[in-house]
């Protein structure tokens, strides 16, 4: 009987192929886990990438905000100095109105004290337009006592009405009126020249008169004035240019 001797390569490499075999099956796990880390380290990644931008997108708004409070800081700031201001205002205007009431109890007798002034001045001055200068004192009474209207428009109106005497004295006027001339009340035209003259003339041009002041009565003048006369009332309502005329005036004693 013959023997074969067995190949030392061939035994080799069955031994050597049997544990490859077994380590490929014992490192097929090894893999799968491997394979899974990675999908987890993948979807962890994008986790972070995602939360990442999320804070990215955060500090933004931060930031966003901060300036946003700063703005708003300021603001607050210059609101604060504008109530500071206010307030300190307030105070002056409450110590001005507290200065306003003294004010109005001090005016209102002082008003009063005007307008009796001023309707004794109308009393004793140039006897013309008296209707419309009495009524004008008649309503400024009527005015002081209605309590619907502000002690300033009280004031305006009583210096409005002495202004309108001081203007009187600055123009000339010429306005149509009744007048009694011997007992007989005719229409009459007058001729205001300032507070220098007052001259009237009948309606057939033939009766003139002009006021003495100091004698408190009307005095007759000559016929020969007429067309100066009738000249000044033209210029008067503006019917004809300024011009020099020659008028009948009368001298105070003290001028002379």
């Amino acid at each position: 009987m013959r023997l074969f001797a067995t190949s030392p390569v061939v035994a080799l490499l069955v031994c050597l192929a049997l544990p490859a075999q077994a380590q490929d099956e014992s490192l097929e796990p090894v893999v799968d886990n491997a394979a899974e880390i990675n999908q987890s380290a993948r979807q962890s990644q994008l986790t972070i990438d995602s939360i990442a931008d999320s804070m990215q997108e955060r500090l933004q708004q931060y930031k966003q905000i901060m300036k946003e409070i700063d703005g708003l800081q300021v603001y607050t700031s210059q609101l604060e100095q504008q109530v500071a201001n206010q307030q300190e205002e307030k105070s002056q205007l409450g110590a001005s109105i507290d200065q306003v009431s003294s004010v109005e109890r001090q005016i209102t007798p002082l008003m009063q004290r005007m307008i009796d002034a001023l309707a004794t001045f109308v009393k004793l001055d140039v006897p013309f337009l008296q209707q419309e200068r009495q009524q004008r004192i008649a309503k400024l009474r009527e005015l002081m006592v209605r309590a619907n209207v502000d002690v300033s428009e009280k004031f305006r109106r009583v210096m409005e009405a002495y202004q309108i005497e001081a203007d009187y004295g600055r123009n000339i006027e010429a306005y149509t009126a009744e007048h009694q001339i011997n007992g007989q009340l005719q229409d009459v035209t007058f001729l205001r020249i300032g507070r220098t003259a007052l001259i009237y003339k009948t309606r057939d041009g033939q009766q003139l008169g002009l006021w003495n002041q100091e004698q408190g009565q009307w005095q007759s003048l000559d016929s020969h004035h007429q067309i100066a006369v009738e000249q000044a009332i033209s210029i008067a309502r503006k019917q004809k240019a300024p011009d020099l005329l020659m008028l009948p005036l009368l001298a105070h004693k003290a001028d002379q």
